[in-house]
C-alpha cells in the first residue's frame, strides 16, 4: 500500500503509522522537535498506557520524513497538523487509510488505522522477533496486549519445515 501513496504528508504517516506501530491518535501528537536528524531519532508520544520512547528511524522513514519537510517546512509544531491548529484527526485519517486501502486492493474490514499496528506486530513476528521485542517495539506496557502475536505464521512454521528437513533420522 505504501508504494502507492505520493502525497509527500501522507507517504509519511503511513510509513511512521506502520513502522513505529502508531495508533491514529498517536500520529497527530508527533512534533518536528521529537525528531533529532543527527542521530536518526523520533520520541514516540504513546497514548493508553503505553510506554512512550525514542525510536530509531528506518531509511525509509526518515526518506518519507524528509520528502514531507521539504513541503511543510521546518517551522516547529506538530508534524502532521490538522482542523484549528490540532494534529489530524482519526476522521481524516480514517478516511485517508479507506481510499488509500481501496486503491490498494486491501478488504473493506481491514481498511483502518489500527491495522497498521497490528501489521507491524505480524510482520515483526513473521521475521524472527521475540516476544519481548514486539513489545517494547509497540511500546506495550504488559505482555498481554502483545501475546496476539505469539502465534505461530505460516512463514515461521514453514521455516521449520525446511530446517526439519535437513535432520536425519536414524
Amino acid at each position: 500500500m505504501l508504494a502507492g501513496i505520493k502525497d509527500p504528508r501522507d507517504r509519511a504517516m503511513f510509513t511512521l503509522g506502520f513502522w513505529r506501530g502508531l495508533r491514529a491518535s498517536e500520529i497527530g501528537l508527533l512534533r518536528l522537535e521529537f525528531w533529532k536528524p543527527k542521530t536518526g531519532r523520533l520520541f514516540v508520544r504513546r497514548l493508553k498506557g503505553s510506554i512512550s520512547q525514542d525510536y530509531r528511524l528506518l531509511p525509509d522513514e526518515e526518506r518519507a520524513l524528509r520528502a514531507w519537510l521539504r513541503v511543510r517546512g521546518k517551522v516547529p509544531g506538530l508534524l502532521f497538523g490538522g482542523y484549528k491548529g490540532r494534529g489530524i484527526g482519526r476522521r481524516q485519517l480514517d478516511r485517508l487509510m479507506k481510499q488509500y486501502g481501496a486503491a490498494a486492493g486491501i478488504p473493506p474490514e481491514k481498511r483502518h488505522w489500527h491495522i497498521l499496528k497490528h501489521s507491524c506486530g505480524t510482520y515483526l513476528r513473521d521475521h524472527g522477533e521475540a516476544i519481548e521485542m514486539v513489545q517494547d517495539h509497540l511500546g506495550h506496557a504488559c505482555i498481554t496486549s502483545t501475546m496476539i502475536y505469539a502465534h505461530t505464521t505460516t512463514r515461521q512454521r514453514d521455516g521449520l519445515a525446511d530446517r526439519l528437513s535437513l535432520l536425519r533420522v536414524a
